[in-house]
């Protein structure tokens, strides 16, 4: 009897799965996968801007920074989701029509972060700013948008680990279309339970909130600079990444097998590592993080202002002269005769 019920509890304590994760508003499709990369994005430049203008940048940089990064993250992702399964959109049966749709999900981290550095490094140069100072800002805000964009994976009902009877399982329910035909991605739950496994992506979730967390104390504490609290975030990421992927046992690319995530995170994390010892140590001049933009703007408008003074101060030397010497009488008035 004992046992019967604590089977129906732990039963009861299990994570349900989203019915869905994708609505339509007539012919438009709403994706809980898109919705939750966006709010991660605008949560990452909201707070990335404040970070660092309190290092003493210029206010809106982040975002104009953005503009660049975004879509070179985006595409770096997809890349390397391609490539890593490249099996499932170029192998037997494969689609690779597929590899475009984005919003089916598919991103990796590690191609993001590459190729999205590519972009912030091209948008630090225009804008005359240090690419690590600019990193060390951002590096949190970052961490808390892939953790907000791992929500998208649980509506998506992906990124799981392997199957478990613990008390907080999460259920992934079968998903079909209108004529009740399967469909994972884009279908609704029938209720059917297909089985229950280890939230990999809560897990990595909460990891990556609790970096979020130390990295904030680490550099309100201590005066980090020159990239090496980016490098700690890096470092503490792939450090839960690691143990994560452990839990998996869904399809993946090995090498020498090992899953390729794995992989690539024991391999990044000695890198940031070496970085964070290597890297010069204090935080840079506060002066040296104003953009090029801002700094000749404020250097043309302390120059007209410069002008506007010398021409008051000389209109007002022209007037006080002609005041002292004023002008002669003409030739041809003369006085009076007396009477």
């Amino acid at each position: 009897m004992t046992s019967v019920v604590g089977s129906s509890v732990a039963v009861l304590a299990y994570i349900p799965s989203p019915p869905q994760g994708v609505w339509y508003i007539g012919p438009i499709a709403l994706r809980a996968y898109a919705l939750f990369i966006i709010v991660g994005i605008v949560v990452a430049v909201v707070w990335g801007d404040r970070r660092w203008v309190a290092r003493g940048g210029t206010k809106g940089t982040v975002l104009d920074v953005a503009v660049w990064a975004v879509p070179f993250g985006l595409l770096g992702g997809r890349i390397y989701h391609v490539i890593t399964d490249w099996s499932t959109y170029f192998g037997p049966g494969g689609d690779p029509v597929r590899a475009l749709k984005v919003w089916e999900g598919g991103l990796g981290i590690w191609g993001a972060v590459l190729l999205g550095g590519v972009g912030a490094w091209i948008a630090c140069r225009r804008r005359g700013i240090p690419l690590p100072a600019f990193g060390d800002a951002v590096g949190p805000p970052i961490l808390l948008a892939q953790a907000i964009g791992r929500i998208g994976n649980y509506f998506n009902q992906e990124l799981y680990g392997r199957e478990t009877t613990r008390a907080w399982g999460l259920e992934i329910f079968e998903r079909v279309d209108s004529a009740g035909r399967l469909d994972p991605l884009t279908g609704v739950s029938n209720g059917v339970i297909e089985k229950v496994v280890h939230p990999t992506f809560l897990y990595e979730l909460l990891w990556s909130l609790a970096i979020v967390v130390l990295l904030v104390i680490v550099d309100r504490r201590y005066a980090i600079g020159h990239g090496r609290l980016f490098a700690l975030y890096v470092a503490g990421y792939c450090a839960g990444r690691f143990w994560v992927e452990l839990l998996r046992d869904d399809y993946a690319t090995h090498i020498a097998g090992i899953r390729v995530n794995t992989f690539t995170s024991a391999i990044v994390f000695v890198l940031a590592v070496l970085y964070f010892v290597l890297a010069k140590k204090g935080r840079e001049d506060p002066a040296s993080l104003e953009s090029k933009d801002h700094t000749s703007a404020s250097a043309q408008t302390e120059k007209t202002e410069s002008e506007k003074t010398e021409s008051n101060e000389s209109e007002a030397m022209e007037l006080e002269e002609s005041e002292k010497d004023p002008a002669p009488r003409s030739g041809h008035e003369k006085d009076s005769p007396g009477k």
